[in-house]
């Protein structure tokens, strides 16, 4: 008996770590105005500088073979951090998951109900309220989501003493050229957006660790008769077409449209091209454009809206 407690201690000892000894884990380097990473008194600090909050809104879904399903929040979140940082602004995470029922017949997808979305962010809002924050940025990084962070705007605005705007709304007319913010949209007339060249272009800038293009493979894509025929119009720019085309386009199998991701995409993207052809420097400058637009709205809205006003 002595014999096995002796070879167990060594055992022990062996396999235990001692304090300070290094994990196997990543080191987290701090970010500064980050909430997760940041002390009430740092908070309590940032406050006597600014009352304004971005919170980014993401989804947890799928993005093909190429790409993680945490594309949404994790480039909305680095996105996030950029402006925050620049701005000097509270970052404020709030969920991973978003509405993302249409991407369910992918394995790793969670979506969550609209409105259960909608009372969350509004709850934490009011949270940060308390506290003294005052502006809210919200940053919607999936599409999914849209009428939802308009709706969590407006809540905010109709039902708290906050007052809150739609950043990428906001700041779409303060990009030069007035380039398109959104990551998903149509190029060299082609369909190309979910998990396509613009997504992965800005995660292989945001996030590049996590996207693997020896992956990316070009997805055969099926759409109901009616969608095939309105895709010309929609390539060319016809507004009408493209309402159309959207209005109907990934939704829940639960609809019976037939549109769902897994019913059109055979690897979950859904456009044409292959994704390999995406560039980091696409991203980059996506990400710089709408970054800078941010920064100067924000600086914008702090001349009119001094902090301090009640």
């Amino acid at each position: 008996m002595r014999q096995y407690f002796s070879v167990l201690l060594a055992f022990i000892v062996f396999v235990t770590p001692t304090v300070g000894q290094e994990t196997f884990l990543p080191q987290i380097e701090k970010i500064s105005n980050y909430l997760p990473h940041m002390t009430t008194v740092e908070v309590q600090n940032l406050l006597k500088r600014s009352d304004m909050v971005i919170i980014p809104v993401g989804a947890l879904e799928q993005h093909g073979p190429h790409l993680p399903i945490g594309t949404d929040f994790l480039n909305g979140l680095e996105r996030a951090k950029l402006i925050g940082i620049a701005g000097d602004i509270l970052v404020a995470p709030i969920l991973f998951p978003g509405q993302s029922p249409y991407h369910m017949g992918f394995k790793g997808t969670i979506t969550l109900p609209s409105t259960l979305i909608q009372e969350v962010y509004l709850e934490a809002t009011k949270s940060l309220i308390q506290h003294g924050f005052k502006k809210f940025l919200i940053l919607n990084a999936h599409g999914g989501n849209a009428a939802i962070t308009r709706f969590i705007v407006d809540r905010i605005n109709q039902e708290t003493a906050g007052i809150a705007v739609d950043l990428v709304s906001a700041v779409g007319p303060l990009i030069e050229g007035n380039t398109n913010i959104s990551d998903s949209g149509e190029t060299d007339q082609q369909l190309d957006r979910h998990a396509g060249t613009p997504e992965t272009s800005n995660s292989m800038y945001l996030i590049p660790e996590l996207v693997d293009l020896d992956n990316a493979i070009a997805a055969d894509i099926s759409l109901p008769d009616h969608l095939a025929s309105m895709l010309p119009l929609v390539l060319e720019g016809d507004p009408v077409a493209r309402s159309v085309f959207l209005a109907e386009g990934l939704k829940s199998e639960s609809t019976g449209k037939g549109t769902s991701a897994i019913e059109m995409t055979t690897t979950g993207v859904w456009g044409d091209r292959n994704p390999n052809e995406s560039t980091s420097e696409r991203g980059r400058l996506n990400t710089e454009s709408f970054v800078n637009a941010s920064v100067h709205f924000i600086d914008r809205w702090n001349a009119l809206r001094p902090i301090g006003i009640p």
